[in-house]
């Protein structure tokens, strides 16, 4: 048995949580914790509720039943200690802002006349994200100009200007190849371990996550379970989670493949 995690370790403690909106219950019944340098992958199907767990520790929706706090205080709307990457930006083609104007937005852009002194701050602070995400090299080039994989890395540093206790990344890997996926997922992992963040990542594929992941966190069928991988991302566990049956195979190279997920989506519609 694991031990249990001590006050000052926790950074997420929910139990009995419920979400919705209006009378359409998204999940239910959900308890779990995630502690200081947690790596943890969410999962689940489409529409199941994964954004919606972000929203709720982003202060934007509240629960329906039960309790959830962040390094023990209650969700609030702007919190300081949470960096949040989404999963869509909307981004100018033809802007010519460059990554370390980006960065910089991320610390007082919503603020006005900002002294020299702390413009330099700003600055130096902004420079240190960016070599933390291992992105001085592209910091003067135009958003317009970086590749998808660079675009990531800007993301990521413009929400961890603010030195974040807690990590929200929706789906970072998206429309990144195998190999800029691997690279991205191994930083994440590098400067969760460094800094001693709680890392929470939205992915619909397990397998960039093997490697690195604490532990995952599954949304499917209005419920929520959590654990090692091989607690949730089994035949059993998933069949018990669908009611519906799902096979879990693994190739010589460890990948997983969980087949009939669709099969019971639809079955369950």
């Amino acid at each position: 048995m694991s031990e249990a995690p001590k006050k000052d370790d926790l950074v997420i403690s929910a139990k009995g949580l419920s979400v919705g909106y209006g009378p359409n219950v998204i999940w239910q019944d959900a308890s779990f914790s995630v502690r200081r340098g947690e790596f943890i992958g969410l999962l689940g199907p489409n529409g199941s509720g994964k954004t919606t767990l972000f929203r709720l520790l982003l202060g934007l929706t509240k629960p329906l039943t039960g309790s959830i706090k962040i390094l023990d205080e209650e969700l609030r709307r702007g919190n300081p200690k949470i960096g949040y990457v989404p999963q869509r930006r909307l981004l100018d083609s033809e802007s010519r802002l460059h990554a370390l104007e980006y960065v910089i937005l991320g610390i007082d852009g919503n603020k006005y006349g900002i002294s020299l002194f702390r413009a330099k701050a700003n600055r130096n602070e902004a420079i240190e994200a960016l070599r933390l995400v291992d992105g001085l090299a592209f910091a003067y080039k135009p958003l317009s100009e970086l590749s998808g994989g660079e675009l990531q890395k800007v993301y990521l540093a413009q929400a961890l200007v603010g030195q974040p206790e807690l990590l929200l990344l929706d789906e970072p890997l998206a429309n990144l190849d195998i190999r800029r996926s691997n690279e991205q997922i191994r930083l994440i992992k590098t400067i969760t371990e460094k800094n001693n963040i709680a890392v929470l990542l939205i992915a619909h594929d397990i397998n960039p996550l093997l490697p690195v992941v604490d532990r995952i966190i599954y949304i499917a069928n209005k419920k929520v379970v959590s654990g090692s991988i091989d607690q949730v991302i089994s035949s059993e566990r998933l069949s018990n989670l669908y009611n519906s049956p799902i096979e879990v195979l693994k190739d010589s190279k460890g990948r997983l493949a969980v087949l009939g997920v669709e099969e019971a989506i639809h079955h369950d519609e």
